[in-house]
C-alpha cells in the first residue's frame, strides 16, 4: 500500500517511524511496563512528526484566541499558534498526504506518552481524496500550567486506517460457554493467573524467578500450544523516502 507525503513550499516535515521507547517506560521498576506487548505495539505502530523548534504555551483559561501564549526564540512559521481559541493550540503539519482508495490516516498524539496539562485531539483526515493539509491540536486542561515541547519532540502520530472494515464489523454478545474450546483455554489461563500471583508472594518461587507470565509475548496458549494465527512481538515500518 502506498503512503505518499507531498513536499510543499518549505522542506519535509521532521517525520520518522515512532519509536517504541517512553521515557517512563525507561522509569518503571526494572522496566516492567516494556512487559506489556500490547502497549509497545502500540507506541510503535504509526509514524510521528516532530517539533521544528522548541516552545513553552500557557493558556489562561479564557476562549479567546490571545488566552494561549506561546514563548520561543524560534520563527513564528515554526511554531504552533492559537487559531480556534477554547484552549486549543494548533500545529500545522506542512506536508500532504495521500493514501490509497478507501484508507484514511488515523491521527493523534503520540501513544502512551501523557503531558501534564495537555491532551491531543484525535481525527480521521479522507487522505484519500482531499487536496488539503490538516492540523494537529492539542487541548489545554488545566489553566495557568505552562507546557513545554522540545524541538524533536512528537505532537503528531498517524496511521492508515480502513473506515469500511470498522462500518462492516458485526458486533455481537455471546456466552464464553458456548464455545468450549475458548472457555477451556480462558479458564486455564485464569487459573493459572491466580496461581503465578499468590506464588510471587513466595519468596525463592517459581513465579518470582519468572517475574511475569510470558504467554501471550510469546504468543502461546495457557498449555503450550502455538495458535495458527501470526503473533507479533513488534512492527517494523518503513521510513518516507
Amino acid at each position: 500500500m502506498k503512503l505518499t507525503l507531498f513536499t510543499l513550499e518549505r522542506s519535509a516535515p521532521d517525520i520518522r517511524p515512532a519509536a517504541v521507547e517512553r521515557q517512563w517506560m525507561d522509569d518503571s521498576p526494572q522496566g516492567f511496563a516494556y512487559r506489556c506487548l500490547p502497549l509497545n505495539i502500540a507506541n510503535a505502530c504509526g509514524w510521528e512528526i516532530g517539533c521544528a523548534a522548541t516552545f513553552e504555551a500557557v493558556w489562561d483559561g479564557g476562549n479567546d484566541k490571545d488566552s494561549i501564549r506561546i514563548t520561543s526564540d524560534a520563527p513564528s512559521g515554526d511554531l504552533p499558534l492559537s487559531h480556534f481559541g477554547s484552549g486549543v493550540l494548533t500545529f500545522h503539519v506542512n506536508a500532504l498526504f495521500r493514501t490509497e482508495p478507501g484508507v484514511n490516516l488515523w491521527v493523534s498524539g503520540p501513544v502512551n506518552r501523557p503531558k501534564d496539562a495537555i491532551q491531543p485531539l484525535t481525527g480521521i483526515v479522507e487522505t484519500d481524496w482531499a487536496p488539503y493539509t490538516f492540523t494537529m491540536n492539542w487541548k489545554f486542561t488545566r489553566a495557568g500550567q505552562r507546557v513545554r515541547f522540545e524541538k524533536g519532540e512528537p505532537f503528531c502520530f498517524f496511521f492508515p486506517m480502513l473506515p469500511d472494515l470498522v462500518e462492516a464489523s458485526e458486533p455481537e454478545l455471546r456466552d464464553i460457554t458456548t464455545e468450549p474450546e475458548v472457555n477451556e483455554l480462558y479458564k486455564a489461563w485464569s487459573s493459572g493467573r491466580a496461581n503465578f500471583n499468590k506464588e510471587l508472594m513466595v519468596e525463592g518461587s517459581r513465579a518470582r524467578h519468572d517475574k511475569w507470565q510470558k504467554t501471550y509475548f510469546k504468543g502461546s496458549n495457557p498449555d503450550g500450544s502455538t495458535p495458527e494465527i501470526k503473533h507479533r512481538t513488534k512492527v517494523r515500518l518503513k521510513p518516507f523516502l
